[in-house]
This record gives structure tokens, C-alpha cells and sequence, in this order.
């Protein structure tokens, strides 16, 4: 048989499964509407799959219309309604991206089950040019909602969506983040126009930096251009706002962080009892990951990308590495918190753990060993915050 009748008899198996799958699993949930969400600036394509009928349909509404989506989905409920001659709830599911939770959260607040997908976790074809359109995307959503509704394992990865609560006060460990990068940037400006003149020792974030410009000469004992002097002094006032603003963010930050009398201490709270944590780790940890519920250490691991992702088939047996599929904020924290771990909690068992396993080594073994760290220290954090266990051999702060 040639390789192009493989490939149509291949074609042909797969739509037979596919159709056979619709089936099932119109049989097994006769009374619910299965609606995909492919979403997108310009409109959303929303796939839909109802009781007593194997073929889809698919409508599309402006995108970022939300009263045009839920008309729709309430026009198919309708629909089914009158077709089975009984009640029918709509199951819905979207990807993760641009558009955050908000349709989730309107989906939801109007009785429709909502579940957010994490695209990459989507099982696709594996050629090497697969086609990729809307409507494919959105018929790939579809059956990965009704396998993840038939109780399918590992089918997919659900986001778990925070309260908007939750979701608020990231928002100012993130904004923090983001202006810390802004003032180096602009320092790094600062100093590169100094440079450019000859000109070496200038810090702009000392007091009074701004007065010394008068006083600065080039390499050549000329002063400072004026415009290039007008543009250092913009600069420094940009600086300036920089450092009031982030001020503003870490006393706001340094409020949550604040132990209520009347309340239980928040999970930021309680790890910043440990010494070595300080208050934007104990913020990260807790609004990145902390505020919410993990049945076990490997999903916190793998929520972080720090769990593991071996390669085995056959005889080949290696490890890749970590698997950086999770919260790129919260692992990149939990690395930096294991370095400072080793030196503020030496006779801890995880510091003493590392020094025995690296011993005298440098290089990528130690790389490869901090990482392992960091994981045991975010599952010994995670412990501590749930189950009060404090980290063996860890010291807490003076009260």
C-alpha cells in the first residue's frame, strides 16, 4: 500500500473515531449542550455540540461582546429544549490568554458551567504542518471538554481560576516588578549619556544627583552639552516619580503582609515569620501560589514548573530538566529564595542536604542542585502555611 492510501486510510480511521466519540458521549450527557469558545479580538467563533444531534454548529459574535455570546447560547438552549422536551444546561470551555477570567466569570454568574483550559496542555497532531484554523480549534476544544467531562485522566489541564480578589492583589507584586525593570533602565540611560562624555562615578540614585550636573565635567574639561544636560535632568525626574511610586506599592504591599489580630495570619504572613524571607518573597509566594489549594507536592511542583520531565522509551532513559510549564514569577522567586536560604538558614536540613549533595563542586551540578532546592523549599513552605510544620532545623524571626 502506497504511503498516500496509509495516510487516507488514516484520515478516514480518525473521523470514524471522532464521530464515534461524539456518540458516546452524546449518549452518556443526553441533556447538555457542549459549547466551545475559540477567542479573539476581532470575533468568537463558539462551536456547539447539542443533546439528540451528532453535527456542530458553529456561530460567531463580535468579539468582546458578552451580552451577543450569552443571547446565543441561551437562543441553543432553547433550541435543545424544545427538541428533547426537557431541561438543558450548556458545559462551556475556553483557552487562557489574552482575555483573562472576565467570560469566564460573566459566563458563570449566568448559570452556564465555565472551565479555562490551559492551551498547551491540548493534545494535537504531531505533523510537521498540521493544518490550523479557527474552526479546527474550536471542534479540538469541543472534544477536550466532553473527554474531560466523561472523566477522561490527563485529558487536558484546567486553569484554576482565582477570585477576583486574589487576582487584584498579584497585581501589585507584578507592578512592582515591572518598575524596578523600569529603573534600571532608566539608570542605565543615565549612565550611558555619562559615558558617552567621559564622564564615570555619576550615580543617579544618590540624594542631590540632580544639583551635581553643574558641577560635572567631560572627559575633555568641557561641561556637560545643555541639551543633553536637560535630557539627563528629565530623566532624573522620571527616576525620581519611579521611586516614590514603588515606595507607595511596598507600603501597600507591607499592609497585606500585616498580621490581622482579628483574623488568621495570611500564608504571606506566616512565611515572613522565617528568617531569609523577606517581605516582596513572602508577597510572591503567597499571591503566585500559596493562595490557593493543592492536593499534593507534585502539583505544586508542576504549578510552579519546577517537577521534573524525563524522557524514557525503549532502552533511553535521561532527564530533560524541569519542566518551566507553570508560574514563571513563582519559580523564578523560589530560585532566588534557595540562595538565600543557604546563607540565612545554614543548619537547616535543606541547607545541609545541598552542602552534602554538591560538596566542593561549581558549575552546572551546583545549577542543577539549587533547583532541586528550591522545589524542596517550596513544598517545606507550602507545609508550613497549610499543616503549621515549620521547616526542619529552619530559625524564625525574633519577635
Amino acid at each position: 500500500m502506497s504511503g498516500r492510501a496509509e495516510s487516507e486510510k488514516g484520515s478516514d480511521m480518525q473521523a470514524i473515531d471522532c464521530n464515534q466519540t461524539l456518540r458516546s458521549s452524546h449518549a452518556a450527557e443526553a441533556e447538555t449542550i457542549f459549547v466551545s469558545i475559540e477567542l479573539s479580538r476581532a470575533r468568537w467563533l463558539v462551536t456547539s455540540l447539542s443533546p439528540k444531534t451528532t453535527k456542530l454548529s458553529r456561530h460567531s459574535v463580535p468579539g468582546g461582546d458578552a451580552a451577543a455570546l450569552l443571547g446565543l447560547l441561551r437562543e441553543l438552549r432553547l433550541k435543545a429544549e424544545r427538541r428533547s422536551s426537557a431541561s438543558v444546561r450548556i458545559v462551556s470551555i475556553q483557552e487562557i490568554g489574552f482575555d483573562g477570567f472576565w467570560i469566564h466569570r460573566v459566563l458563570a454568574a449566568n448559570g452556564i458551567e465555565s472551565h479555562v483550559v490551559e492551551s498547551a496542555s491540548i493534545s494535537v497532531p504531531r505533523r510537521h504542518r498540521r493544518a490550523k484554523t479557527d474552526a479546527i480549534d474550536g471542534e479540538l476544544l469541543l472534544r477536550t471538554l466532553m473527554a474531560y467531562k466523561r472523566g477522561e485522566p490527563r485529558v487536558c489541564a484546567m486553569v484554576v481560576v482565582p477570585t477576583p480578589e486574589d487576582e487584584d492583589r498579584r497585581r501589585l507584586s507584578r507592578e512592582r516588578k515591572t518598575m524596578v525593570k523600569e529603573r534600571i533602565e532608566h539608570i542605565n540611560r543615565i549612565k550611558g549619556l555619562m559615558a558617552s562624555q567621559g564622564i564615570a562615578g555619576f550615580e543617579p540614585m544618590r540624594a542631590k544627583a540632580k544639583e551635581r550636573l553643574d558641577d560635572l565635567r567631560t572627559g575633555d574639561g568641557r561641561p556637560i552639552p545643555e541639551r543633553m544636560k536637560a535630557e539627563i535632568r528629565r530623566e532624573l525626574e522620571r527616576l525620581e516619580l519611579l521611586r516614590k511610586q514603588i515606595l507607595e506599592i511596598e507600603a501597600e504591599r507591607d499592609a497585606l503582609l500585616r498580621p490581622a489580630e482579628t483574623t488568621t495570619p495570611s500564608p504571606g504572613a506566616q512565611i515572613l515569620k522565617l528568617r531569609g524571607i523577606g517581605p516582596e518573597f513572602a508577597s510572591v509566594l503567597w499571591q503566585e501560589g500559596l493562595y490557593r489549594r493543592f492536593d499534593n507536592r507534585r502539583q505544586l511542583a508542576a504549578y510552579a514548573g519546577l517537577a521534573p520531565s524525563p524522557w524514557q522509551s525503549g532502552d533511553m532513559s535521561k532527564e530533560q530538566g524541569i519542566a518551566k510549564s507553570g508560574n514563571a514569577r513563582l519559580r523564578v522567586t523560589m530560585i532566588e529564595a534557595a540562595w538565600l536560604w543557604l546563607r540565612h538558614q545554614p543548619k537547616s536540613a535543606l541547607a545541609l542536604w545541598f552542602k552534602d549533595r554538591v560538596r566542593t563542586d561549581r558549575g552546572r551540578r551546583r545549577r542543577i542542585a539549587i533547583v532541586a532546592l528550591a522545589r524542596k523549599l517550596l513544598i517545606a513552605l507550602w507545609r508550613f502555611v497549610t499543616l503549621g510544620e515549620v521547616p526542619e532545623g529552619a530559625e524564625l524571626k525574633a519577635a
